[in-house]
Parts: C-alpha cells; structure tokens; sequence
C-alpha cells in the first residue's frame, strides 16, 4: 500500500511536466488510457487470465453495475484530480483529494455493509485528516480557489467509491489484475473519446511521451498492482488511511522539485500525518493478524 501510494505521490509533479498545450483532462485522459490498456492486457495475457475477465463481465448483475461504476469513479478521479492540482498546487491538490478519501471510505465502506470501523482505524484517519488540514492552511496555496477544492474533493469522493467496489471485487475471490484490469481497462475506454477530443497533439513530442509512459507505467499500471495485491489483506477503509502517504510525498516534492513553499506549520502537518499512518501500520502489525476485508459479492 504505502509503496503503491510513493508513486502516486509523483504524479501531480509529472503532471506539471507535461508541454503548456496539455489540459489538466488531456493528462489525465492520457494517463487513464495508456494505463488502463495496458492494465487489461496484463489480465488477459493468459488464457486463464481471459476466463476469469469473461467470468467477471458475466457475472450478475450487482457485479455488473459494481465494474460500471467504479471504472466511472476511475475516469471521474483524473478528471477531477488534474484540474484541482492546476488550480491549487501539486500540493494542497493533492493534500485535499487524498486526505478527504479516508473519510468517505469508512462511511461507504460501513454503509454499504463493510465491517465496524475500529477505533484504531477512527483515531488513526482522524490525525491523518488533521494533518492535511494543517498543511492546508499553512501552505503556499492556502488561499486557493473553492472551485479547485470543490474539485479536490470530488476527487477523494470518487477514489473512495472505486477503493470500496475493488475491495469487494477481490475479497470475494477475484484476482487483483482481474478486477483493476477490468476497472481501468473500462475507464480507458470512457475517457479515450475525452482524450481525442482535448486536442491531444501535445502527446507527438519527446516531453509529452515522457510524461504520459511515466503517468501511464508507473503511476498507474504499478501503483495500482501493487494497491490491488494490498487489498487482499487491508479492508478498504485502513487501506485509503494508508494511502495518506500519497499526499505526504506529493508535498515534498512540490516542496523539493517545484520550488513550493510550505511553511513550519504546514511541515508540522506532514510530521503528523506521517505519525498518524506508522501507528496504523505498526498497530496492524503488532496485531498479528491482517485485518479482512469484507467477504462476499459486492451488494
């Protein structure tokens, strides 16, 4: 999880790589496109890989609408994610969309028949979203735009409804590749009439290339593989609390590679949302027993 999340971290500073004529949609389009292909050929590559895809898409038709859905959030996510980090920084963007998910995790999680979120898992989020908000308003970008916030967190609410539906998919028996190939392989195929239509000449150049195989291979294809094999032993709502840790390094970066400015305060709140992610994983740990994510068909 926390590996999946460091590459993640670097995609809002990719992203501010990319040529001047790329849209914050074009990147993300882009991205979701080259990832989410090549995410379904790694699923199929097999022929017991293609079963299991077939069996998936022919399921009932609870699973149906589950894959539906959560490649609409996936597309929903880069849409939402890109313009928000273009607004207000890579890192307040970022801080927002990742650290208000946690939140809607656990309550879709527990709405929709996950198990009691557990008291470790509430203090844990709890510091970790106050730490977001301290680097909120201490950061550079304190003063950015509700728009592009508004957008941050429609961001983290559109991560939270596909963490939950890939949780179930792969709790019930589904390998991981299977369901994030499905996932991301149907967000590419929403989004490649956005790409086409985002003037996506930017992609022809070295500069663009570069960007896009970084979004695409890295940022996607690997972080999602590993977050998927994290969910057969994580329940959804530690998982995103986990991936907390995206918005910590997305903060350096920007701190370190773009020249952001955060000030002591804001520096306090990556400490304490580093704090609050050790406890969760060393508690888990301590332990000794993996949490279990919700078993069964999604419902």
């Amino acid at each position: 999880m926390l590996a999946g999340a460091t590459a993640w971290g670097s995609t809002g500073t990719a992203a501010h790589f990319a040529p001047g004529a790329a849209s914050p949609v074009s990147i993300g389009a882009a991205r979701i496109v080259l990832g989410g292909l090549v995410l379904l050929a790694i699923a199929m590559r097999t022929r017991r890989g293609r079963r299991a895809v077939a069996g998936l898409v022919a399921g009932s038709r609870a699973v149906c609408a589950v894959l539906v859905l959560a490649a609409a959030a996936v597309s929903g996510y880069q849409l939402c994610f890109f313009t928000a980090v273009r607004m207000t920084g890579v890192a307040i963007g970022t801080v927002v969309a990742i650290g208000s998910a946690p939140v809607f995790t656990g309550l879709l999680s527990r709405v929709t028949g996950g198990p009691a979120l557990d008291r470790r898992w509430m203090l844990a989020t709890a510091a970790a979203v106050a730490g977001c908000a301290v680097l909120v308003t201490g950061g550079r970008s304190a003063g950015a735009s509700p728009g592009g916030v508004m957008l941050a967190l429609a961001a983290g609410f559109c991560y939270a409804i596909y963490a939950v539906a890939a949780a179930r998919l792969i709790s019930a028996g589904n390998q991981e590749a299977t369901v994030m190939g499905l996932l991301f392989g149907g967000a590419a195929v929403l989004l490649a009439p956005v790409l086409a239509t985002s003037s996506p000449g930017w992609l022809l150049t070295a500069r663009g290339m570069a960007v896009t195989g970084y979004l695409g291979i890295v940022t996607t294809v690997l972080a999602y593989l590993l977050y998927g094999r994290g969910l057969r032993t994580v329940p959804a709502p530690v998982a995103v609390t986990l991936g907390l840790a995206e918005p910590v390094v997305a903060a350096m970066l920007g701190l370190i590679v773009l020249g952001e400015r955060l000030t002591p305060t804001a520096l306090m709140g990556l400490v304490l949302v580093g704090l609050a992610l050790g406890a969760l994983a060393l508690g888990r740990r301590q332990d000794g027993v993996p949490g279990c994510p919700p078993v069964g068909p999604p419902g």
